[in-house]
């Protein structure tokens, strides 16, 4: 069973002092969980039983965070739909995001550990794992599952906290034109998009679903707003609750075109 080609033993170290398991660790490095610990045996790497038995090492997390409904939850909710990955044969949950500071917000709201998978030639977004079986089943209340890019549905969100929640998705897949104009959410899930299509046309948006296929041969939906009218709108409902927890240059391209008020 060769190693796959970039890990090398610091990485393999690396991986196991963060708390990853022994079955998620082979699963990214390609070697049995026999090599992994004659790596450890090598170097001389106090073993911890529980990731030996291939549980992984617990971290602290806060796993009441998706049982209470807040403005930092919703953002969160809706980055992690975006941008998360649920485990399928593992109590955990993971987010990949090329900005490493959203990755430390969501840790500091969660209250948990800022473990990072390690990076290589097979991961090179940075990559925040939460292990959490609590966490997993409440996901999986909200509607997200393993496999969640072709299913996932709309969530029941109460009104208040739609807003953060929007601004989640679209920090984690929207796109915004440069000069402003033009925003849309990329979805597998034509619920998903439908759900957005319906909150975008609550908030009186001029908006529309397009859809195309991809080159695996699926269905993808483009949910869009237009207009240099309905962009500073949108900005203006889904920044009210904001603190830092956005994207910056999405921020900049969605109020470009504000009215000065003075």
């Amino acid at each position: 069973m060769p190693r796959k080609p970039g890990i090398t033993d610091e990485m393999i170290i690396k991986m196991y002092k963060d708390g990853m398991s022994f079955k998620e660790m082979v699963s990214i490095i390609g070697i049995s969980d026999r090599a992994i610990r004659n790596v450890m045996y090598k170097h001389g790497v106090k073993m911890n039983r529980e990731q030996f038995s291939g549980q992984p090492r617990k971290h602290k997390v806060n796993e009441d965070f998706f049982k209470v409904w807040s403005h930092e939850m919703a953002w969160v909710l809706g980055l992690f739909i975006t941008d998360g990955h649920v485990h399928k044969d593992l109590h955990s949950i993971s987010f990949s995001q090329k900005d490493k500071r959203l990755l430390q917000l969501i840790a500091e709201y969660m209250e948990a550990d800022f473990v990072l998978a390690p990076s290589g030639s097979t991961r090179t977004t940075p990559t925040l794992i939460i292990n959490s079986k609590e966490i997993k089943m409440d996901l999986a209340n909200l509607g997200v599952k393993s496999k969640k890019s072709l299913t996932v549905p709309f969530p029941n969100i109460p009104d208040q906290y739609l807003p953060s929640f929007i601004r989640g998705v679209i920090d984690g897949d929207g796109w915004i034109q440069s000069t402003g104009y033009v925003m849309n959410i990329t979805t597998a899930s034509f619920e998903f998009a439908d759900g957005l299509l319906n909150v975008f046309q609550s908030w009186n948006l001029r908006s529309e679903i397009t859809s195309a296929i991809s080159l695996a041969g699926n269905a993808i939906y483009r949910v869009w707003v237009k207009g240099k009218y309905d962009l500073p709108k949108l900005a203006k409902i889904i920044y009210r609750d904001a603190k830092d927890n956005f994207v910056q240059y999405k921020k900049d391209r969605l109020t470009q075109r504000m009215p000065n008020e003075s």
